[in-house]
């Protein structure tokens, strides 16, 4: 009972992420009751995203004193990294660590778990869904899916991508083949882009060889590992498309239903934590590869307004449509479009009026 008071005082606090750093180096004691694989999106421990799940794995398995063992497979280990959430879904692995605008083609409603162009931020996503009713729509969302979704992760506000021409009007994108998932993707093509969705590990041959003309992935720390600034000059800002991007951790439902109390509370403390501790781990190393490509003479240029505002209408337009598509996807996008209004007074009182005289 103590242990169990202990960690739902956690659950609460995060202070948890201080075992983050050596997580996967403590002796793990005690009998494994359950061997659990998880399949992820990313290369295996690829900086941000695949350490990320690394530690997920490396949390559950010794604040269980082991009695749940995980072993992480990066993308293409065991499954391809666009196939996890049906592998999940279906029993072949317990856990998923992946991005839920993937699956826009499971339900339009996904994407609002993910991120949404010019929506919250990765702060004001985590308080709609832990304090707004986000988690219980995205647990009811993925219920006929057998999944239980938890949030396991933030990169924060993202960059606009990487080109091979110059943006200088909404015309520009015109024809454009860009790699750009989810409602980004939507957006691009209503301004007559084309959008290509592609995993992470195929993005750099793509635009090297001209397969595409530009893509986003996600910032200078991962940008810099995949090499794109090899690829192209022009890296463009903001991530009008990805503002706040939640990581996701998948649980096969039959499995986590199968477990004690106390296991469940540790896995969804473990996510709890490791949410933090991914945005701050970018929030730390983005900078430093930003300074890195400066160095390398790459053109970091901003998009014009006259585009920004064209983009903004247009995903306004996309969202209420598909709002349409059915019942519980109206009820997220009104859940999604509410918080993010009720909560950007605070946020220009705040967050935004500091940092403009900062």
């Amino acid at each position: 009972m103590k242990r169990r008071n202990f960690l739902k005082s956690l659950a609460g606090t995060l202070t948890l992420t201080s075992l983050l750093g050596s997580s996967r180096d403590l002796p793990a004691k005690g009998k494994t009751e359950y061997k659990w694989k998880m399949v992820t999106s990313w290369p295996k421990n690829f900086p941000g995203l695949g350490v990320g799940a690394e530690n997920l794995a490396g949390l559950i398995t010794n604040l269980s004193n082991n009695r749940i063992k995980v072993k992480v497979f990066g993308a293409n280990e065991l499954v391809p990294p666009l196939e996890v959430f049906d592998f999940v879904s279906k029993g072949g692995a317990e856990l998923g660590h992946s991005g839920a605008y993937y699956w826009k083609g499971k339900s339009q409603a996904c994407q609002f778990f993910s991120s949404v162009p010019f929506g919250m931020n990765a702060q004001e996503m985590n308080a709609w869904l832990y304090y707004g009713g986000g988690i219980k729509l995205w647990e009811k969302l993925y219920d006929k899916f057998n999944l239980i979704p938890r949030p396991a992760g933030n990169t924060g506000v993202q960059m606009g991508g990487w080109f091979n021409k110059k943006i200088n009007s909404v015309s520009d994108l015109r024809g454009l083949k860009m790699r750009i998932p989810g409602l980004g993707g939507e957006v691009l093509s209503r301004a007559g882009g084309t959008p290509v969705t592609l995993a992470g590990s195929e993005i750099f041959t793509a635009l090297q060889t001209g397969v595409i003309d530009a893509t986003e992935w996600v910032g200078p720390y991962n940008d810099r590992a995949f090499g794109l600034h090899k690829a192209a000059r022009y890296y463009y800002y903001p991530g009008w498309h990805e503002p706040g991007p939640t990581i996701e951790c998948m649980i096969n439902k039959d499995q986590y239903n199968s477990l004690p109390d106390d296991l469940k509370l540790i896995i969804d403390v473990a996510c709890k934590a490791v949410n933090l501790d991914m945005l701050s781990d970018y929030t730390a190393k983005n900078n430093l590869a930003l300074q890195y490509l400066k160095s390398e003479n790459i053109n970091i240029l901003k998009f014009p307004n006259e585009v920004l505002t064209k983009l903004r209408v247009l995903s306004d337009e996309i969202l209420k449509e598909i709002s349409l598509t059915d019942n519980i996807t109206k009820e997220v996008y009104k859940s999604y479009t509410d918080f993010q209004s009720n909560v950007k007074p605070w946020t220009d009182v705040s967050d935004k009026s500091y940092l403009n005289i900062r």
